[in-house]
């Protein structure tokens, strides 16, 4: 056995999410002897080329970089078995080919945020406050064929305030994502961790996290004001809620409900063109409060009003 410092480790990832990971990792003293993120993408007005936030991190602390074009490249899977890895960490990557996932001898563990076997996929911060979740986590497990399904390692729970948003809850299951893996490295260095196959787990009626597309963001008011209100805080800030205000398409980022019998039609709004905007949904009220109308900068309500002659 190897001790923690003494354990070479490869880290997978791309976004900010997974920089929070690699830095507890760094600052734990782990023996990072490699670093794969995705090749730099044109982004912004300009289409110039964006290194990724793991990128970035790499760079500034003098790791070694990998970012291959194509996984399954034989010139990458060289590079990767010349770092001799006895243990792959991977935070918030897309997927890989069995070749890369099952080439250290300990195998690859993945920092998924949700507590698996819930919310499977792409998106299960935005997927579990949509769905009016009071609960969430972050769960350790190791990869294999169908993705994030592997046995469970560590888990750790975060409550869903009825004030978070994706945006918070994301900062929050990154810190407690960071502080599980180095538990989890931790344990496997030590031969402590009992990995409990998924299939194991009474989990209940199991939901899903699929990646959210620009379809997937548009408000139907014919639902529950509390329900599109968790639908709103699940998308904010991005890809934040999409609805028409007349004829402008508007993203809406913080709201308030206000159950009330209603006899107008769902989708019906109403503005005293100073305080506030609301919209109707099928038991009430929905007070807009942080909105951002095509082509205009994000504001509260009262200075959108201001300016708004709708």
């Amino acid at each position: 056995m190897k001790s923690f410092d003494q354990l070479r480790i490869v880290f997978f990832g791309t976004p900010d999410f997974a920089v929070a990971s690699l830095k507890a990792l760094v600052d734990a003293g782990a023996n990072v002897v490699g670093v794969v993120t995705a090749v730099d993408k044109p982004a912004g007005r300009g289409k110039q080329n964006h290194a990724s936030a793991v990128k970035e991190y790499a760079v500034a602390n003098g790791l070694h970089l990998m970012q291959p074009e194509k996984m399954k490249a034989e010139s990458f899977l060289e590079e990767l078995r010349d770092c001799n890895a006895d243990l792959q960490v991977v935070v918030a990557f897309r997927m890989m080919p069995e070749v890369v996932w099952n080439m250290p001898p300990m195998g690859t563990l993945n920092v998924h945020g949700s507590l698996l076997p819930q919310y499977r996929g792409a998106a299960p911060i935005n997927r579990a406050i949509m769905n009016g979740e009071t609960e969430s986590g972050v769960t350790t497990f190791k990869l294999k064929h169908e993705i994030d399904t592997g046995d469970i390692m560590l888990q750790q729970k975060v409550a869903i305030m009825s004030e978070d948003t994706a945006g918070t809850m994301h900062d929050k299951l990154m810190a407690a994502g960071a502080e599980l893996l180095i538990k989890t490295v931790k344990a496997v260095a030590e031969g402590t961790i009992v990995e409990i196959p998924q299939d194991k787990v009474d989990a209940g009626e199991l939901r899903n996290a699929p990646k959210i597309f620009k379809e997937d963001t548009f408000i139907h008011w014919d639902r529950k004001v509390a329900d599109i209100n968790n639908f709103i805080r699940g998308l904010s800030p991005y890809p934040a809620a999409h609805a028409m205000l007349g004829d402008k398409s508007i993203k809406i980022f913080t709201s308030e409900p206000t159950p009330v019998h209603l006899s107008v039609k769902p989708g019906t709004f109403e503005t005293d063109h100073a305080t506030y905007l609301r919209f109707a949904g099928d038991d009430g009220w929905l007070y807009i409060k942080e909105l951002q109308q095509e082509g205009k900068k994000r504001m509260d309500i009262v200075s959108f009003l201001r300016g708004y002659r709708g």
